[in-house]
């Protein structure tokens, strides 16, 4: 076999989400923080992304991770946040998948009941705790960056859909949340196709009319997430269609989303803290959440949120790049 780079990875699914963690191959980044990493990545190394992602070695709701050392002292591991839409400040359920993988492959020391597993992400420090029984990683529990609403009942005209109201708020990526009803279509995978389109079209509008900018760091803004959620959908179970840019559905539950929602509940006055809120994804698959304390970010009132799922290891790898082969980059359909 003729390879001019070998990417190791562990694969992963977490509730029914792939997180593909590669373990080694990628050189250190540059930066002396994961979020200037996080920048210089996408400048410099994206093609590294897209060669993992995309197809032939992809998909198009490929998800991922790299593990490099931290930046910071208080951390365990650095992890940059790759998939088919760019680099993410965070993700929830690659945060499971990542501390799954750390604990069952012996990446960290690992101990019982509970191992702790400290995360440097470009979002901020993130704190994961394993459920770990006789070795294996039953549950992860994450503490996620502080989340906040951003703006409530706002408003905006969409192609094909009139005015369309909606809510934003943050949860390490920004998601703006819209109630299916009011776009009369049916909450149902056989209309799969009339949800993307909404959402995408939604998406489209709101960050041509008002993109959304994060508080203290510049390099965090627009929007890449709609959840369109169910009719019935309240702040104790909250199904609902995650649309991703540049088209897919998230098939995890999504943690960052499913922190910004209770961000945006809380915000409302309808979610209390210690309250448990259970997150549903288009496929069923549920995190549990909770936010445990008030906080403020950039002057900007804010909630601490912990979420719980689980991930299943699905296999481990050796991606290759031969010298000859026609797609160094990937590519995408």
């Amino acid at each position: 076999m003729r390879s001019r780079q070998v990417f190791h990875a562990v694969d992963s699914h977490t509730e029914g989400m792939p997180t593909r963690v590669i373990t080694g191959g990628v050189p250190p980044l540059p930066g002396a923080t994961m979020a200037e990493r996080r920048v210089r990545f996408l400048a410099e190394s994206d093609h590294l992304r897209t060669l993992l992602m995309t197809e032939p070695r992809g998909h198009a709701a490929m998800s991922g991770a790299i593990l490099q050392a931290p930046t910071r002292d208080d951390a365990d591991w650095g992890v940059l946040f790759i998939e088919v839409s760019g680099c993410l400040p965070m993700c929830g359920h690659g945060t499971i998948g990542v501390a799954t993988v750390l604990v069952e492959t012996g990446m960290v020391p690992v101990t019982e009941p509970e191992t702790i597993i400290r995360l440097d992400t470009p979002a901020g420090l993130v704190t994961a705790s394993v459920a770990v029984n006789d070795g294996a990683a039953e549950s992860v529990t994450i503490r996620n960056v502080a989340s906040f609403a951003h703006r409530l009942d706002a408003h905006v005209d969409v192609p094909g859909y009139g005015r369309v109201a909606y809510d934003l708020a943050y949860g390490g990526n920004f998601y703006a949340f819209v109630d299916t009803a009011s776009l009369g279509i049916p909450f149902d995978r056989s209309h799969r196709d009339d949800l993307m389109a909404a959402g995408m079209t939604i998406m489209r509008a709101i960050d041509e009319t008002d993109p959304p900018r994060h508080p203290t760091d510049d390099d965090i803004r627009g929007l890449h997430h709609v959840a369109l959620l169910a009719p019935g959908a309240d702040e104790h179970v909250s199904p609902h269609a995650m649309v991703i840019h540049p088209g897919w559905f998230d098939r995890s539950p999504c943690g960052t989303g499913t922190s910004a929602r209770m961000a945006q509940l809380h915000a409302q006055g309808r979610l209390g803290l210690g309250q448990e809120f259970i997150s549903e994804s288009f496929i069923g698959t549920r995190f549990r959440g909770r936010l445990i304390e008030e906080t403020t970010i950039g002057g900007v009132p804010a909630v601490v949120p912990t979420v719980t799922g689980r991930a299943w290891i699905t296999g481990t790898a050796q991606y290759l790049l031969d010298p000859s082969d026609p797609f160094p980059t990937g590519f995408t359909l």
